[in-house]
């Protein structure tokens, strides 16, 4: 079995590198941030010093940092992956970042003699801790065959959409879609809620007709019950959603729902709520109606215009 090395073992990265543990995989990564969680750790987890230590020391580098300049750093950074790389090697990027980025960290890494996969994911804290994630990857089909293996321990919907920086792009389209689903979702809840009806059973009526989602059904309890701890933050999904937008404008493509939400997104993130999850998003709106979904629904006295 080949030996990964796994940068980025954050609320995603953990879940997915003890996936690859209990498969029996040896796993390494580094304490350059901070000491990995200790249930790794007694599964077997092999610490190093330096990302280009990690590099040296596995057959496949993993990294699953927050964006495009993280990544930079991780690979092309003092003591980077790169300064640790050898011919035949292996690096998958699962992060969330930029498609034009991505095909120069891919070439920049190719000419190095290794091979590179873009292989960003969806799905969330749950999907990542249920091995259910959807896996969007761009490279070659030589590469996509090398990792498969890997990304069956960690997702189950694994698609090579095209080449390299195409599997970011998909996640690009992805993120419009979830951002615009949550929103739809959340006008739904205000509005129901507002006019006297229980969203809860709103919820529950919509969950067996053509508005059903996987969205409505995990996002709409979260805006019910008040639970926003986040699976994904909403100032991940700003980010994701900056992409969108600055590949529309170099398109020359309009995403005009996908402009309105992420006003959304920068209400929520001004007052306060960027490091919630992006279900929260419903607060913009609660805000404009003067009005919080519920079970029971109160009035936003002391928010009110």
């Amino acid at each position: 079995m080949e030996k990964i090395g796994f940068i980025g073992l954050g609320i995603m990265g953990a879940p997915m590198a003890g996936h690859l543990l209990d498969a029996g995989y040896e796993v390494i990564a580094t304490d350059h941030r901070s000491a990995p969680a200790a249930d790794l750790v007694a599964k077997g987890l092999k610490v190093v010093t330096g990302n280009d230590a990690v590099a040296r020391a596995a057959d496949v580098v993993i990294t699953m940092v927050p964006d495009t300049p993280q990544v930079a750093e991780v690979l092309f950074g003092e003591n980077g992956v790169a300064s640790g790389l050898s011919k035949g090697k292996l690096v998958i990027d699962m992060s969330s970042i930029s498609p034009i980025d991505t095909k120069v960290f891919a070439e920049r890494i190719k000419a190095l003699g290794a091979d590179y996969l873009d292989a960003p994911v969806s799905g969330g804290e749950v999907g990542a801790k249920a091995a259910s994630l959807t896996i969007m990857v761009g490279g070659s089909q030589a590469a996509f065959d090398r990792a498969t293996p890997l990304f069956e321990k960690m997702g189950k919907n694994i698609t090579l959409v095209g080449d390299n920086g195409v599997g970011q792009t998909t996640k690009v389209a992805n993120q419009i879609v979830v951002a615009l689903t949550i929103e739809a979702v959340a006008e739904a809840l205000v509005f129901a809620s507002k006019a006297g009806a229980d969203p809860a059973k709103v919820r529950q009526a919509l969950m067996g007709g053509l508005a059903s989602s996987r969205i409505l059904e995990v996002h709409g309890e979260r805006m019910i019950k008040r639970t926003f701890a986040p699976g994904f933050r909403i100032e991940l999904h700003q980010k994701d959603l900056n992409l969108a937008l600055q590949g529309a404008k170099a398109l020359g493509v309009s995403l005009p729902n996908t402009s309105m939400t992420q006003e959304l997104f920068n209400s929520c993130a001004a007052n306060g709520g960027a490091g919630e999850d992006h279900s929260a998003l419903v607060r913009a709106l609660e805000r404009m109606a003067s009005f919080e979904v519920g079970s029971e629904g109160s009035e936003i006295k002391s928010e009110a215009a």
